[in-house]
Protein backbone atom coordinates (compact mmCIF):
# COMPACT_ATOMS: atom_id res chain seq x y z
CA UNK A 1 0.00 0.00 0.00
CA UNK A 2 1.22 3.68 -0.42
CA UNK A 3 1.43 5.29 2.59
CA UNK A 4 -0.92 8.41 2.77
CA UNK A 5 0.82 11.56 4.47
CA UNK A 6 -1.46 14.38 5.32
CA UNK A 7 -0.10 18.09 5.11
CA UNK A 8 -1.17 19.85 8.26
CA UNK A 9 -0.05 23.16 7.35
CA UNK A 10 -2.22 25.98 5.48
CA UNK A 11 -1.22 26.42 2.17
CA UNK A 12 0.17 29.83 1.42
CA UNK A 13 -2.29 32.55 -0.39
CA UNK A 14 -1.79 33.57 -3.02
CA UNK A 15 -1.43 37.47 -3.88
CA UNK A 16 -4.86 39.57 -3.70
CA UNK A 17 -3.70 41.12 -7.33
CA UNK A 18 -3.49 37.36 -8.29
CA UNK A 19 -6.92 36.23 -6.91
CA UNK A 20 -8.85 39.19 -8.79
CA UNK A 21 -7.06 38.74 -11.77
CA UNK A 22 -8.41 34.99 -11.78
CA UNK A 23 -11.74 35.82 -10.40
CA UNK A 24 -12.04 38.37 -13.60
CA UNK A 25 -10.96 35.79 -15.68
CA UNK A 26 -13.54 33.04 -14.39
CA UNK A 27 -17.19 35.38 -14.40
CA UNK A 28 -17.88 33.99 -17.31
CA UNK A 29 -17.92 30.61 -16.12
CA UNK A 30 -20.49 31.16 -13.45
CA UNK A 31 -23.38 30.76 -16.53
CA UNK A 32 -22.09 27.87 -17.24
CA UNK A 33 -21.69 26.24 -14.10
CA UNK A 34 -25.40 27.32 -13.75
CA UNK A 35 -26.03 25.72 -16.62
CA UNK A 36 -24.19 22.29 -15.24
CA UNK A 37 -26.55 22.52 -12.38
CA UNK A 38 -29.70 22.85 -13.95
CA UNK A 39 -28.82 19.49 -15.62
CA UNK A 40 -29.15 17.58 -12.29
CA UNK A 41 -32.77 17.58 -12.31
CA UNK A 42 -32.57 15.41 -15.44
CA UNK A 43 -29.86 13.33 -13.99
CA UNK A 44 -30.43 9.61 -12.36
CA UNK A 45 -32.53 8.80 -9.39
CA UNK A 46 -30.73 9.08 -6.35
CA UNK A 47 -30.17 6.08 -4.20
CA UNK A 48 -30.78 5.83 -0.34
CA UNK A 49 -27.93 5.75 1.54
CA UNK A 50 -26.54 2.67 2.67
CA UNK A 51 -24.65 2.04 5.93
CA UNK A 52 -22.87 -0.87 6.95
CA UNK A 53 -25.11 -3.23 9.29
CA UNK A 54 -23.40 -1.91 12.51
CA UNK A 55 -24.78 1.47 12.22
CA UNK A 56 -28.09 0.73 10.45
CA UNK A 57 -30.16 3.22 11.96
CA UNK A 58 -32.52 5.98 10.28
CA UNK A 59 -30.44 8.26 8.98
CA UNK A 60 -31.17 12.41 9.87
CA UNK A 61 -31.85 14.31 6.80
CA UNK A 62 -31.28 17.59 9.00
CA UNK A 63 -31.34 18.85 12.75
CA UNK A 64 -34.44 19.82 14.51
CA UNK A 65 -33.35 23.25 15.19
CA UNK A 66 -32.22 26.16 13.53
CA UNK A 67 -32.51 29.38 15.22
CA UNK A 68 -30.09 31.49 14.70
CA UNK A 69 -28.23 33.89 17.89
CA UNK A 70 -28.75 37.56 17.64
CA UNK A 71 -25.36 37.75 16.28
CA UNK A 72 -25.48 36.05 13.15
CA UNK A 73 -27.53 35.69 9.97
CA UNK A 74 -31.37 34.82 10.49
CA UNK A 75 -31.78 31.67 9.19
CA UNK A 76 -35.59 31.64 6.97
CA UNK A 77 -36.60 28.79 10.33
CA UNK A 78 -35.70 25.57 10.84
CA UNK A 79 -33.86 23.19 8.54
CA UNK A 80 -36.61 21.21 8.65
CA UNK A 81 -37.93 23.99 6.08
CA UNK A 82 -35.21 23.99 3.95
CA UNK A 83 -35.84 23.26 0.48
CA UNK A 84 -35.85 19.61 -0.49
CA UNK A 85 -35.39 18.74 2.81
CA UNK A 86 -37.79 16.25 4.53
CA UNK A 87 -39.11 16.82 8.31
CA UNK A 88 -36.56 15.40 10.97
CA UNK A 89 -37.28 12.09 11.96
CA UNK A 90 -35.68 11.47 14.92
CA UNK A 91 -33.85 13.94 18.24
CA UNK A 92 -31.23 15.73 17.25
CA UNK A 93 -27.99 16.83 18.90
CA UNK A 94 -27.37 20.44 17.21
CA UNK A 95 -28.79 23.43 15.59
CA UNK A 96 -27.09 24.90 12.26
CA UNK A 97 -27.14 28.69 11.68
CA UNK A 98 -27.56 30.49 8.44
CA UNK A 99 -23.90 31.66 7.19
CA UNK A 100 -21.63 32.92 4.26
CA UNK A 101 -18.83 31.44 2.45
CA UNK A 102 -16.93 34.72 3.73
CA UNK A 103 -17.44 33.36 7.27
CA UNK A 104 -15.53 30.19 6.33
CA UNK A 105 -11.81 30.59 7.94
CA UNK A 106 -9.59 29.68 4.32
CA UNK A 107 -12.48 28.89 2.19
CA UNK A 108 -10.45 30.59 -0.72
CA UNK A 109 -7.34 28.65 -0.10
CA UNK A 110 -8.37 25.03 -0.07
CA UNK A 111 -6.39 22.84 -2.68
CA UNK A 112 -10.19 21.18 -3.68
CA UNK A 113 -8.71 18.29 -5.97
CA UNK A 114 -7.10 16.82 -2.47
CA UNK A 115 -10.88 16.77 -2.05
CA UNK A 116 -12.66 15.42 -5.03
CA UNK A 117 -11.86 11.85 -4.99
CA UNK A 118 -12.98 11.94 -1.32
CA UNK A 119 -16.04 13.53 -2.54
CA UNK A 120 -16.13 11.00 -5.22
CA UNK A 121 -15.98 8.18 -2.60
CA UNK A 122 -18.95 9.75 -1.41
CA UNK A 123 -21.54 9.13 -4.35
CA UNK A 124 -20.97 5.60 -4.23
CA UNK A 125 -23.81 5.99 -1.44
CA UNK A 126 -24.67 9.65 -1.12
CA UNK A 127 -28.20 9.59 0.22
CA UNK A 128 -31.30 10.90 -1.14
CA UNK A 129 -30.16 14.70 -0.24
CA UNK A 130 -26.64 14.62 -1.99
CA UNK A 131 -27.11 12.08 -4.66
CA UNK A 132 -28.46 14.81 -7.35
CA UNK A 133 -25.17 16.58 -6.78
CA UNK A 134 -23.50 13.62 -7.98
CA UNK A 135 -23.15 14.28 -11.55
CA UNK A 136 -21.91 17.48 -11.51
CA UNK A 137 -19.76 16.12 -8.94
CA UNK A 138 -17.62 13.73 -11.87
CA UNK A 139 -18.26 15.97 -14.54
CA UNK A 140 -16.15 18.03 -11.98
CA UNK A 141 -13.15 15.47 -11.65
CA UNK A 142 -10.87 17.73 -14.56
CA UNK A 143 -12.10 21.34 -13.69
CA UNK A 144 -9.71 23.61 -12.16
CA UNK A 145 -10.29 24.01 -8.15
CA UNK A 146 -11.76 27.75 -9.24
CA UNK A 147 -14.54 26.60 -11.60
CA UNK A 148 -15.48 24.10 -8.23
CA UNK A 149 -15.43 26.62 -6.25
CA UNK A 150 -17.95 28.35 -7.85
CA UNK A 151 -20.00 25.10 -8.39
CA UNK A 152 -20.17 25.22 -4.81
CA UNK A 153 -20.99 28.12 -4.26
CA UNK A 154 -24.02 27.88 -6.61
CA UNK A 155 -25.58 24.84 -5.39
CA UNK A 156 -24.45 24.81 -1.54
CA UNK A 157 -25.33 26.38 1.56
CA UNK A 158 -23.11 26.76 4.67
CA UNK A 159 -24.33 26.86 8.17
CA UNK A 160 -22.40 26.73 11.09
CA UNK A 161 -22.78 24.11 13.14
CA UNK A 162 -23.49 24.63 17.18
CA UNK A 163 -24.94 23.09 20.16
CA UNK A 164 -28.33 23.48 21.61
CA UNK A 165 -27.46 25.89 23.91
CA UNK A 166 -25.62 27.93 20.84
CA UNK A 167 -22.03 27.64 21.17
CA UNK A 168 -20.08 26.96 18.34
CA UNK A 169 -16.73 25.93 19.69
CA UNK A 170 -16.39 21.73 19.95
CA UNK A 171 -13.52 19.03 19.98
CA UNK A 172 -11.33 17.68 17.13
CA UNK A 173 -9.74 14.24 17.40
CA UNK A 174 -7.86 11.84 14.96
CA UNK A 175 -7.88 8.55 14.12
CA UNK A 176 -5.93 6.13 11.88
CA UNK A 177 -5.65 2.96 10.70
CA UNK A 178 -2.93 0.93 12.07
CA UNK A 179 -0.11 -1.51 10.31
CA UNK A 180 1.57 -3.87 12.08
CA UNK A 181 2.86 -7.52 11.64
CA UNK A 182 1.20 -10.45 12.44
CA UNK A 183 0.53 -14.39 12.51
CA UNK A 184 -2.07 -16.60 10.47
CA UNK A 185 -1.53 -19.06 13.09
CA UNK A 186 -0.35 -19.19 16.29
CA UNK A 187 3.23 -19.19 17.15
CA UNK A 188 6.13 -18.30 19.85
CA UNK A 189 6.02 -14.54 19.03
CA UNK A 190 2.50 -14.25 17.84
CA UNK A 191 0.50 -15.39 20.51
CA UNK A 192 -2.81 -12.38 20.87
CA UNK A 193 -5.61 -13.47 18.63
CA UNK A 194 -7.61 -10.74 16.90
CA UNK A 195 -11.30 -12.52 16.53
CA UNK A 196 -14.18 -12.94 13.95
CA UNK A 197 -17.71 -12.22 16.07
CA UNK A 198 -18.71 -15.14 17.90
CA UNK A 199 -21.93 -17.21 16.73
CA UNK A 200 -25.49 -15.32 18.43
CA UNK A 201 -23.79 -11.67 18.00
CA UNK A 202 -25.83 -9.86 15.86
CA UNK A 203 -29.45 -11.08 17.78
CA UNK A 204 -27.55 -10.42 20.90
CA UNK A 205 -26.70 -6.89 19.79
CA UNK A 206 -30.58 -6.25 18.53
CA UNK A 207 -32.09 -7.42 21.99
CA UNK A 208 -29.81 -4.84 23.35
CA UNK A 209 -27.30 -7.07 25.25
CA UNK A 210 -23.83 -7.22 25.64
CA UNK A 211 -21.39 -10.16 25.63
CA UNK A 212 -18.61 -10.60 27.60
CA UNK A 213 -16.13 -7.57 28.97
CA UNK A 214 -12.46 -7.28 27.77
CA UNK A 215 -11.55 -9.42 31.01
CA UNK A 216 -14.01 -11.91 30.40
CA UNK A 217 -13.01 -13.04 27.19
CA UNK A 218 -9.42 -12.89 28.63
CA UNK A 219 -10.09 -15.22 31.54
CA UNK A 220 -13.21 -17.12 31.66
CA UNK A 221 -13.11 -20.33 29.61
CA UNK A 222 -16.99 -20.00 28.22
CA UNK A 223 -15.99 -16.89 26.63
CA UNK A 224 -13.20 -18.70 25.15
CA UNK A 225 -14.81 -21.21 23.87
CA UNK A 226 -17.30 -19.50 22.06
CA UNK A 227 -14.34 -17.64 20.31
CA UNK A 228 -12.50 -20.94 19.89
CA UNK A 229 -11.64 -21.40 15.93
CA UNK A 230 -12.33 -17.78 15.00
CA UNK A 231 -9.05 -16.44 15.19
CA UNK A 232 -8.29 -13.81 11.97
CA UNK A 233 -4.67 -13.38 13.16
CA UNK A 234 -1.85 -13.39 15.60
CA UNK A 235 -0.16 -10.68 16.97
CA UNK A 236 3.15 -10.22 18.86
CA UNK A 237 1.57 -7.43 21.65
CA UNK A 238 -1.61 -7.03 23.27
CA UNK A 239 -0.93 -3.42 23.02
CA UNK A 240 -1.24 -3.89 19.57
CA UNK A 241 -4.48 -5.37 19.42
CA UNK A 242 -6.24 -2.92 22.10
CA UNK A 243 -4.58 0.16 19.20
CA UNK A 244 -7.08 -2.23 16.58
CA UNK A 245 -9.86 -2.22 19.10
CA UNK A 246 -9.61 1.30 19.98
CA UNK A 247 -9.48 2.30 16.16
CA UNK A 248 -11.89 -0.19 14.76
CA UNK A 249 -9.97 -1.43 12.09
CA UNK A 250 -6.43 -1.86 10.64
CA UNK A 251 -4.13 -3.86 8.45
CA UNK A 252 -1.81 -6.58 9.25
CA UNK A 253 1.68 -7.80 7.60
CA UNK A 254 1.24 -11.63 7.60
CA UNK A 255 4.72 -13.37 6.76
CA UNK A 256 3.62 -16.91 5.18
CA UNK A 257 5.82 -20.47 5.43
CA UNK A 258 7.14 -19.99 1.89
CA UNK A 259 8.34 -16.24 3.10
CA UNK A 260 5.69 -14.07 0.71
CA UNK A 261 4.70 -11.35 2.67
CA UNK A 262 0.76 -10.15 2.40
CA UNK A 263 -0.95 -7.06 3.92
CA UNK A 264 -4.74 -8.19 4.99
CA UNK A 265 -7.05 -5.79 5.60
CA UNK A 266 -9.13 -6.18 8.77
CA UNK A 267 -12.47 -4.61 8.78
CA UNK A 268 -14.79 -3.79 11.95
CA UNK A 269 -16.95 -6.47 12.02
CA UNK A 270 -19.11 -6.00 15.58
CA UNK A 271 -18.25 -5.28 19.06
CA UNK A 272 -19.12 -6.88 22.90
CA UNK A 273 -21.62 -3.55 22.74
CA UNK A 274 -20.04 -2.93 26.19
CA UNK A 275 -18.79 0.91 26.37
CA UNK A 276 -15.97 2.28 25.80
CA UNK A 277 -13.96 3.57 28.16
CA UNK A 278 -10.25 5.52 27.84
CA UNK A 279 -7.04 3.86 28.88
CA UNK A 280 -5.94 7.76 29.07
CA UNK A 281 -8.64 8.55 31.55
CA UNK A 282 -7.97 5.65 33.82
CA UNK A 283 -3.89 6.38 33.88
CA UNK A 284 -5.05 9.94 34.59
CA UNK A 285 -7.24 9.63 37.95
CA UNK A 286 -4.35 7.09 38.93
CA UNK A 287 -1.76 9.95 38.46
CA UNK A 288 0.07 7.50 36.23
CA UNK A 289 0.77 9.74 33.78
CA UNK A 290 0.46 13.38 32.52
CA UNK A 291 0.58 13.22 29.24
CA UNK A 292 -2.70 11.46 28.00
CA UNK A 293 -1.82 11.49 24.67
CA UNK A 294 -1.03 8.35 22.55
CA UNK A 295 2.67 8.76 22.56
CA UNK A 296 2.42 9.64 26.58
CA UNK A 297 0.14 6.45 27.08
CA UNK A 298 2.67 4.41 25.13
CA UNK A 299 5.82 5.74 26.91
CA UNK A 300 4.07 4.76 30.71
CA UNK A 301 3.19 1.37 28.81
CA UNK A 302 7.16 1.03 27.97
CA UNK A 303 8.23 2.16 31.02
CA UNK A 304 5.97 -0.11 33.74
CA UNK A 305 5.78 -3.41 30.87
CA UNK A 306 8.63 -5.19 32.45
CA UNK A 307 8.83 -4.10 36.29
CA UNK A 308 4.52 -3.88 36.87
CA UNK A 309 2.80 -6.20 34.19
CA UNK A 310 0.12 -7.07 36.23
CA UNK A 311 -0.78 -3.07 36.11
CA UNK A 312 -0.62 -2.64 32.39
CA UNK A 313 -2.89 -5.26 32.14
CA UNK A 314 -4.99 -3.91 34.92
CA UNK A 315 -5.42 -0.94 32.41
CA UNK A 316 -5.78 -3.10 29.10
CA UNK A 317 -9.30 -4.06 31.25
CA UNK A 318 -10.16 -0.47 31.89
CA UNK A 319 -11.90 -0.72 28.62
CA UNK A 320 -14.41 -3.36 28.52
CA UNK A 321 -15.24 -2.63 25.09
CA UNK A 322 -13.74 -5.60 22.35
CA UNK A 323 -14.09 -5.07 18.50
CA UNK A 324 -14.68 -8.40 16.15
CA UNK A 325 -12.43 -8.56 12.93
CA UNK A 326 -13.37 -9.68 9.65
CA UNK A 327 -10.77 -9.89 6.51
CA UNK A 328 -11.46 -7.36 3.71
CA UNK A 329 -11.37 -8.49 0.11
CA UNK A 330 -10.33 -5.93 -2.08
CA UNK A 331 -8.83 -5.24 -5.45
CA UNK A 332 -5.19 -4.48 -6.23
CA UNK A 333 -7.02 -1.30 -7.38
CA UNK A 334 -8.59 -0.77 -4.08
CA UNK A 335 -5.40 -1.51 -2.02
CA UNK A 336 -4.52 2.31 -2.02
CA UNK A 337 -7.93 3.43 -0.39
CA UNK A 338 -8.90 3.76 3.34
CA UNK A 339 -11.20 1.40 5.18
CA UNK A 340 -14.63 1.36 4.46
CA UNK A 341 -16.13 4.14 7.33
CA UNK A 342 -19.68 3.86 8.89
CA UNK A 343 -21.51 5.23 5.83
CA UNK A 344 -20.06 2.30 3.78
CA UNK A 345 -17.52 4.08 1.62
CA UNK A 346 -13.75 4.23 1.65
CA UNK A 347 -11.99 6.92 3.92
CA UNK A 348 -9.97 9.08 2.29
CA UNK A 349 -6.78 10.51 4.63
CA UNK A 350 -7.05 14.19 5.75
CA UNK A 351 -10.59 14.33 4.24
CA UNK A 352 -12.81 12.06 5.88
CA UNK A 353 -14.40 12.77 9.51
CA UNK A 354 -16.41 10.55 11.92
CA UNK A 355 -19.18 12.46 13.12
CA UNK A 356 -22.08 11.94 15.95
CA UNK A 357 -24.77 11.26 13.16
CA UNK A 358 -27.41 12.39 15.52
CA UNK A 359 -25.60 15.92 14.72
CA UNK A 360 -24.49 15.39 11.35
CA UNK A 361 -25.94 13.09 8.75
CA UNK A 362 -23.45 10.84 7.07
CA UNK A 363 -22.22 12.16 3.18
CA UNK A 364 -22.47 15.60 4.02
CA UNK A 365 -19.87 18.01 3.23
CA UNK A 366 -18.51 20.21 6.00
CA UNK A 367 -15.97 22.88 6.20
CA UNK A 368 -13.46 22.04 9.21
CA UNK A 369 -11.80 25.15 11.32
CA UNK A 370 -8.46 23.76 13.78
CA UNK A 371 -6.23 24.90 14.76
CA UNK A 372 -3.53 23.59 17.68
CA UNK A 373 -0.15 22.42 18.28
CA UNK A 374 -0.14 19.24 16.56
CA UNK A 375 -2.26 20.09 13.13
CA UNK A 376 -3.33 23.62 11.50
CA UNK A 377 -6.59 22.35 9.79
CA UNK A 378 -8.63 25.18 7.17
CA UNK A 379 -10.94 22.35 4.54
CA UNK A 380 -13.89 20.42 3.02
CA UNK A 381 -14.22 17.21 5.09
CA UNK A 382 -16.66 14.64 4.79
CA UNK A 383 -18.89 13.19 7.38
CA UNK A 384 -18.34 9.43 6.73
CA UNK A 385 -17.86 7.62 9.68
CA UNK A 386 -18.55 7.61 13.56
CA UNK A 387 -17.25 6.19 16.64
CA UNK A 388 -18.74 5.21 20.50
CA UNK A 389 -16.14 8.23 21.90
CA UNK A 390 -17.84 10.76 18.75
CA UNK A 391 -20.51 12.21 20.27
CA UNK A 392 -21.68 15.88 20.59
CA UNK A 393 -23.03 18.81 18.32
CA UNK A 394 -19.54 20.16 17.49
CA UNK A 395 -17.48 16.87 17.79
CA UNK A 396 -15.02 15.37 14.77
CA UNK A 397 -12.77 12.27 14.59
CA UNK A 398 -10.00 13.24 11.72
CA UNK A 399 -8.91 10.46 9.59
CA UNK A 400 -5.42 10.99 8.99
CA UNK A 401 -4.34 7.52 7.28
CA UNK A 402 -2.49 4.43 7.28
CA UNK A 403 0.81 3.47 9.03
CA UNK A 404 2.80 4.86 12.12
CA UNK A 405 3.18 8.41 10.65
CA UNK A 406 -0.27 8.84 10.50
CA UNK A 407 -0.73 7.52 14.28
CA UNK A 408 1.80 9.57 15.60
CA UNK A 409 -0.28 12.68 14.26
CA UNK A 410 -3.46 10.87 15.30
CA UNK A 411 -2.52 10.49 18.40
CA UNK A 412 -1.49 13.71 19.11
CA UNK A 413 -4.33 16.03 17.84
CA UNK A 414 -6.69 16.85 21.00
CA UNK A 415 -7.90 20.87 19.77
CA UNK A 416 -10.66 22.96 19.64
CA UNK A 417 -13.22 22.30 16.28
CA UNK A 418 -15.61 24.78 14.26
CA UNK A 419 -17.74 22.85 11.72
CA UNK A 420 -19.57 24.32 8.77
CA UNK A 421 -22.41 22.33 6.88
CA UNK A 422 -22.72 22.68 3.44
CA UNK A 423 -26.12 21.84 2.53
CA UNK A 424 -27.98 21.45 -1.18
CA UNK A 425 -29.72 24.84 -2.11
Amino acid sequence: MVHHTINTKMQPAPRASSKINSMKQLLWRVASALIVGSLVACGSAPRQQAVVDDYARPTPSAPAVASPRADTPRASGALAGLPGTPSPQQAYRSRWVLASWNDLPGWPDDPLHEAWNAWLQNCERPGPLFGPLCPDVRQLLLASDDDRRLWMMAHLQPYRVESLDGAPDGLLTSYYEPLFDASAQRRPGFEVPLYAPPEGLAELRRAGRMWFTRQEIDTLPQAQEALRGREVAWLADPIDALVLHIQGSGRVRITDANGQVRVVRLAFAGSNEQPYQSVGRWLLDRGLIRDASWPGIKAWISSTQSSNPRLVQEMLWSNPRYVFFQPEQRSAADADLGPRGAQGVPLTPGRSIAVDKDSVPYATPLWLSSRGASANLQRMVFAQDTGSAIVGAVRADYFAGTGAEAGELAGRVKQNLRLWVLWPR
